[in-house]
């Protein structure tokens, strides 16, 4: 697609600096950006590339306009804008509405006429499919799910019974929704399996990414609320419900019946045990555990930074010695107290 760059501004809220005119292809970044691309800048730390950058036009704030003496396009926000930008430059590649030959679908679902199921995608029975949903090759959909109008399954996504998949949702090759969540009664020496009779419910304008699982629930339902963004290999087990437009990074595990807020964070590799609760606008750091509920919005940390082993070696073994360094300076405080005192006097 091209563009002027006065359409941009126009479409995206923006002031132009320079040639209006100027006719915008692609989206690049700063470092590689051309004649045709527009890149952006959201971070100071970028200036010397801005400095060399051969971009058509960069997204600047009005604070880092006087950076550059290029064309500009200047916003509020130009890491949003930029996206805004990049989602209607390169949009999804238009299908043929249709079955492929090879796929095999239950006489008894209901696709709607304007949908797409690929190349050996395996639709059950009792299925309902909306407008304009994209089912990729490979995909399999299990009996009586609902897919709402204009997802997007990307290939190889596994759904399976009774689960429901909003609107304007994007599921990455690998996703696997309603696999059994993880439960057992111990039987003597041995498990019995828990029979897991809940389902998926996914909100609209959901993203998941590759090999993200969740599981059903066991009795209750697992929810993913609207707009949340999951990342890629994610587990999410059984019961477990996320809030409206919360964003989770790539390698979470967060255990059963967990409750989490709207509109948290969770950074790559936090680890989440069960049956917590987690308020709203709660952000926690990447690599922390969370072993109790989170009542009070703001930023949670618990990992420890990487050091030079010999280092950390030694403050490990000073761990070991914790506690009996707290009972000693306790007695010391104590012995201290009592002199303060008999000075006192």
């Amino acid at each position: 697609m091209a563009v002027t760059l006065a359409e941009l501004a126009r479409r995206f809220q923006g002031r132009v600096r320079g040639n209006p005119e100027l006719v915008i292809e692609r989206v690049a970044p700063l470092e590689s950006a051309g004649p045709q691309d527009i890149a952006y800048l959201s971070d100071k730390k970028y200036f010397p590339v801005l400095a060399n950058t051969a971009a058509g036009v960069v997204i600047l704030s009005e604070s880092d306009a006087s950076e550059y003496g290029g064309c500009a396009l200047i916003v509020t926000d130009p890491h949003l804008c930029f996206a805004r930008i990049a989602q209607w430059l390169h949009p999804y590649p238009v299908f043929t509405p249709g079955t492929h030959p090879t796929a095999v679908i239950n006489s008894d679902s209901r696709i709607a006429k304007t949908a797409w199921v690929g190349p050996h995608s395996v639709v059950e029975d009792g299925v309902e499919i909306g407008d304009d949903v994209y089912v990729g090759p490979g995909c399999f959909i299990g009996n009586h799910v609902t897919i709402g109008a204009r997802s997007r399954l990307v290939g190889h996504v596994s759904i399976g019974d009774r689960c429901s998949i909003g609107e304007d949702c994007l599921l990455h090759p690998g996703a696997v929704i309603g696999s059994d969540g993880f439960g057992y009664a111990r039987n003597g020496e041995q498990w019995q399996k828990v029979p897991q009779l809940g389902r998926v419910i996914i909100g609209s304008n959901v993203e998941i990414g590759a090999n993200t699982t969740i599981d059903r629930g066991a009795l209750n339902d697992t929810v993913i609320g609207n707009g949340v963004k999951l990342d890629n290999q994610i587990q999410i087990a059984h019961n477990v419900h996320i809030g409206d437009n919360t964003a989770i990074a790539a390698c979470v595990g967060i255990a059963g019946s967990t409750r989490i807020g709207k509109r948290c964070t969770l950074g790559g590799q936090a680890g989440i045990t069960g049956h917590l609760d987690i308020a709203d606008d709660v952000h926690i750091t990447a690599g922390s555990l969370v072993t109790s509920s989170i009542k009070q919005a703001g930023a949670y940390s618990s990992s420890l930074k990487a050091e030079p082993a010999e280092k950390w070696r030694r403050n490990a073994a000073r761990l070991h010695h914790l506690d009996e360094m707290a009972r000693r300076l306790t007695k010391l405080e104590e012995k201290l107290q009592q002199q303060s005192e008999e000075h006192e006097n």
